[in-house]
């Protein structure tokens, strides 16, 4: 017997005219809707190898690793071809780490050791110096230690258990900044402040939250994202400007957006989205169709032969329309509520809202990802 269930969703959508309050500011402090032009971390990634993995690291395949510990023993004296070495507790790995703004020599950081080869895990091992650069090629820091992993891989053969990812390390502080690659605020003469998500209101506020702050026009919006604060003999130490900008308040203006997951039925959405008036009809239709196969058997002596026979049989169930009816001015969550209340699943949510913005009746931005 064979079934195929085919869903059908209907919508019918009756829009009046559009119109959507004016949504509501919230406010933040200045240091965390911006960051500041020149003030940033920088990655920083190396080239390493692990030791002392008890017979869980690199196998032969992977020649890569043979040949750092050959080059390794060759620059401590030690004369060895890679093609002669035969171990199995050494890993190669990237090291990677961030050099935070106003880095100073002697500083340390965390870094993360992950495993290129094929490696088991690199549980219990030692990561030996490995020198940090950056994209000039410069290094930056070395990092060396024994590592912490979240995780751990147990057993062999068909019977493993491994939790987490055993072949990812952490290092917390293991490693030592050698070169200062911080920024000279004594020689900015203009400070840029960009916001996280541009918007011209709020560049306009973040302006004039500045200057009524300090008492002074220092700060001029130049563009939706970018904010640019000129300072002046009465500003006095930089540091503490930054540190007075950076603490007030400023109204943000946030965009009406809907974001919507089809692969799992997700939908996210701020509270201020508006919604036009209007009617849903919702109903499902399920078509059922079974096959089920007779086999046809001639008698005895008979000439005929065993014949398969199909019977099909179709069976359509619909279920009556059920309607939610949204104000004028009504939010997303409104809608979300009413077609829960209805039964309707994730996915016709966001089937549902597609067409409403298709409609022009979402005041939102709608992305779907």
């Amino acid at each position: 017997m064979k079934k195929s269930f085919i869903p059908v969703v209907t919508l019918f959508l009756l829009l009046a005219n559009c119109g959507a309050k004016a949504l509501d500011t919230t406010q933040a402090r200045v240091k965390d809707i911006t960051t500041i032009e020149g003030i940033r971390e920088n990655p920083l990634v190396g080239y390493g190898l692990v030791v002392g993995l008890n017979g869980r690291g690199d196998s032969r395949q992977t020649i890569f690793s043979t040949q750092t510990l050959s080059n390794i023993l060759q620059r401590m004296g030690v004369q060895v071809s890679g093609d002669a070495i035969r171990v199995s507790n050494i890993a190669a790995v990237f090291v990677t780490a961030s050099l935070p703004p106003f880095a100073r020599p002697g500083m340390q950081l965390d870094v993360t050791v992950s495993s290129i080869g094929d490696a088991k895990s690199l549980e219990g091992g030692m990561l030996l110096l490995t020198p940090l650069t950056a994209a000039n090629g410069q290094t930056y820091a070395v990092a060396q230690g024994p590592m912490i992993l979240g995780g751990y891989s147990a057993g062999g053969g068909g019977n493993t258990k491994v939790v987490n990812h055993p072949t990812v390390g952490r290092i917390p502080g293991g490693g030592i900044v050698e070169k200062s690659l911080a920024v000279d605020l004594t020689q900015m003469t203009t400070l840029s402040f960009l916001l996280r998500s541009a918007d011209f209101a709020t560049a306009r506020d973040l302006a004039s939250a500045v200057n009524a702050a300090v008492g002074r026009p220092i700060a001029r919006a130049v563009d939706s994202r970018r904010i640019e604060v000129a300072p002046d003999a009465a500003s006095g130490s930089l540091t503490d400007l930054l540190a007075q900008i950076q603490e007030t308040m400023v109204s943000v203006h946030s965009m009406a957006k809907v974001v919507v997951n089809e692969r799992t039925g997700t939908v996210v959405m701020g509270q201020d989205v508006q919604l036009g008036a209007v009617s849903i009809l919702h109903g499902n239709l399920e078509i059922e169709v079974k096959t089920e196969l007779k086999v046809s058997q001639p008698g005895p002596l008979a000439q005929g032969q065993t014949t398969v026979t199909p019977e099909t049989t179709l069976k359509a169930t619909e279920t009556p329309a059920r309607r939610i009816e949204l104000k004028q001015g009504a939010t997303v969550e409104d809608l979300v509520r009413g077609l829960q209340a209805i039964g309707a699943t994730a996915r016709d949510i966001v089937a549902i809202l597609q067409a409403i913005k298709e409609a022009n009746a979402l005041h939102a931005e709608l992305e779907v990802i």
